[in-house]
This record gives structure tokens, C-alpha cells and sequence, in this order.
């Protein structure tokens, strides 16, 4: 799930100033997960409007924000949200987009979008991915060390790890020794061995593109 957290209700309100009537869309998702953009703080920011001299319009709280169609329909059939000026949204950055494309009228983000994060329980998650684009999971047993690490090391650990240690949060244990240790006890240390090589910042969609021919003729030209 996507992070949230909320923004200042200063930057917010700088950013509604100069609309009136203003239609609040939360998230039901990620952001009610996030406790930013659920029930009780579409509400809470309906209050805070109304106090400062606004007049909130209404709010909605769809089930993925982030999907234009499903945004496109929920502005269509509210009259409140059809007739506002400009809506407020209690969403990730996809889902303030996906506002955008559905409507001509202006968004105003109300949080800021931190990092895909994991569940632990209720209200607590953990940064565990970063969207790269270039999952190595298969090979560090599940364990990432792009976003784990703070060193994002891809090839094990680095000379300041410690008596299994990381030397950037000494209370914090070294990623690539839990990598070791899991592949371990699966029997697949071999894996580490794939390790070394630099990573490809592109997305395998992108790696598939065919490469674009030029002629020498052009190349030549081009070099002048």
C-alpha cells in the first residue's frame, strides 16, 4: 500500500484559498489505512474549511482514488462534487492525479505520498520496497536491499557492518546478514553469487523496446 502522511493544514488552506466551494475526495484504501484520508479526516478537513471561511461542498470516499474511470463516474453523479470549484483530495499523488484527469476543475493535495509500504499491523507499516522497477527479490530471499539497506548495497555487506550490525543505526541488523541467514537455512546461498553485477536502472518494459536504427549517414551528420 501507498504511505501517506498529512500535509500542514497551512499549505492546504495557502492552496483552497482562492476557491469557495470545495468537495473533499479521501481514499477508501490506502489513506483510510494510512488514517489520512478515511472517514474521520474528510470530515475533520470539512470542519477545517468551514472555520476557515469556506464552504465544503461535501465529500467522498471511493474505494481506489487512483482510478480515473471509477473518479470520473463519482464526480458525475454527485451533484455536490459537479458543482464545486475545486476538490480537495485525501489521496495519494495517483490518486490526486487520477482527480485531475477526471475533472477540469483544480485539485489541491491534502498529503504527501512517503513509500510503498508493508503492514505490520494495524496503523504501523514498514518501508519495504521503492518501486525501483528491478525486483531482485527472488534472488535476496524475499528481503530488499535496495530500500532495506541504507546503503542500498546489492553485492552484500559493507565494511562498517559490525557483529551483524549496520553501521548507520547500530540497534538496526545488517539487511544482508537476514539475507544470509534466510537463503541459509533454505539451502540457497548460491543465490548471493548473482549478485554482483550493477543494477539496470530501467524497467524491463523498457528494456524491450527495440533500439532505434541509424544509418550511418545520419550518425556521421550527427557527430558534426
Amino acid at each position: 500500500m501507498i504511505v501517506t502522511e498529512q500535509k500542514p493544514d497551512r499549505e492546504v488552506l495557502e492552496a483552497v484559498q482562492k476557491y469557495r466551494r470545495v468537495f473533499i475526495i479521501g481514499c477508501g484504501s490506502c489513506a483510510t489505512a494510512s488514517r489520512t484520508g478515511g472517514e474521520e479526516e474528510c470530515r475533520s478537513w470539512t470542519e477545517k474549511l468551514r472555520e476557515n471561511g469556506k464552504e465544503p461542498s461535501g465529500y467522498s470516499i471511493p474505494q481506489e482514488t487512483c482510478h480515473v474511470l471509477l473518479m470520473k463516474s463519482t464526480i458525475r453523479q454527485s451533484a455536490e462534487a459537479s458543482s464545486s470549484d475545486a476538490f480537495l483530495v485525501l489521496a495519494c499523488g495517483a490518486g490526486v492525479q487520477a482527480v485531475s484527469a477526471a475533472s477540469d476543475r483544480p485539485v489541491v493535495a491534502g498529503l504527501n505520498s512517503m513509500f510503498l509500504g508493508t503492514t505490520e499491523r494495524v496503523g504501523e507499516f514498514l518501508k519495504y520496497c521503492s518501486l525501483c522497477g528491478n525486483c531482485v527479490l527472488s534472488r535476496t530471499a524475499g528481503i530488499c536491499p535496495v530500500t532495506r539497506c541504507p546503503k542500498g548495497l546489492l553485492n552484500g555487506p559493507c565494511g562498517g557492518m559490525v557483529d551483524g550490525r549496520c553501521e548507520v543505526d547500530r540497534t538496526a541488523a545488517c539487511v544482508w546478514v537476514a539475507i544470509y541467514d534466510r537463503l541459509k537455512a533454505r539451502g540457497d546461498q548460491g543465490k548471493l553469487a548473482q549478485m554482483n553485477a550493477p543494477k539496470p536502472y530501467v524497467s524491463a518494459r523498457q528494456r524491450k523496446v527495440e533500439p532505434v536504427n541509424i544509418s550511418r549517414k545520419s550518425a556521421g551528420r550527427n557527430a558534426r
